[in-house]
């Protein structure tokens, strides 16, 4: 993939006190991004200086319409979603059989991981400029690939990320109509030291666990080399295409 290097000036990263989100605040504050917009329910911990807390709920949408009114009437060239569950609170992991699949627990996956960045997207696609390239992304993952599926299992997370790469797809195609420099991408950012992968991590193999900071570097690198004509495409933290 070739190297594009675009500086981005005005970004925003959704779900920015998790793990992925927080470091890919932290690296785009790093590389020099002008102003940088840090969107979470509360004000992250370890928020870098020069960053913006924005208040969003992704279970109310009205907090995420009032986040694009407070990101200012100047363009956003980068938006970054970086929410998502794998596992529930109160400890409902990914089902193993579909005699696991519960109708409240499911409807909650497809929420957090589909629905919510849909609603990110009504609100915020809007903002990116019509004259120059911009990137909107959304943390997706290998497991949500219909023809990479070999094993079966994890039902409700596997149909959230396929329907979420369903959804860039049809972004891509609707943005392309009116903003032909735009990207719009699904990201895989391969197996993450966080608090969502934590409780599956103890038969990994070694080194395919990665740290918070290189997967924001790995992910922003993918994002420099990507033109408008991979817009539409689930990419993995290398920048290779994965297949729907």
């Amino acid at each position: 993939m070739t190297e594009v290097g675009q500086q981005i000036d005005r970004a925003i990263v959704f779900g920015a006190s998790g793990g992925i989100g927080s470091a890919l605040v932290a690296q785009l504050v790093t590389r020099g991004t002008e102003t940088v917009f840090a969107a979470a329910r509360t004000r992250p911990a370890a928020l870098p200086k020069g960053a913006i807390w924005v208040r969003f709920d992704i279970d109310d949408e009205r907090t995420i319409a009032a986040a694009a009114q407070a990101t200012g009437s100047m363009p956003l060239d980068c938006m970054i979603v970086a929410s998502g569950v794998l596992s529930l609170e109160g400890g409902a992991g990914p089902e193993r059989s579909y005699k696991q699949v519960e109708s409240a627990a499911m409807a909650r996956v497809l929420h957090l991981n589909t629905i919510g960045p849909a609603l990110i997207a009504k609100h915020f696609l809007p903002l990116l400029p019509r004259d120059r390239r911009s990137v909107f992304a959304a943390l997706s993952a290998r497991v949500g690939s219909i023809s990479d599926n070999r094993i079966g299992g994890w039902h409700s997370y596997r149909a959230s990320k396929a329907a979420l790469n369903m959804l860039v797809r049809n972004y891509a195609i609707e943005l392309g109509r009116t903003h032909s420099q735009a990207i719009c991408v699904a990201l895989h950012p391969g197996t993450v030291d966080t608090a969502l992968s934590e409780p599956f991590q103890s038969n990994l193999p070694e080194g395919q666990l990665t740290a918070p900071a290189e997967a924001a570097r790995n992910l922003l690198g993918v994002l420099d080399g990507l033109t408008p004509e991979n817009s539409g495409s689930l990419f993995d933290w290398a920048g290779e295409r994965v297949e729907f």
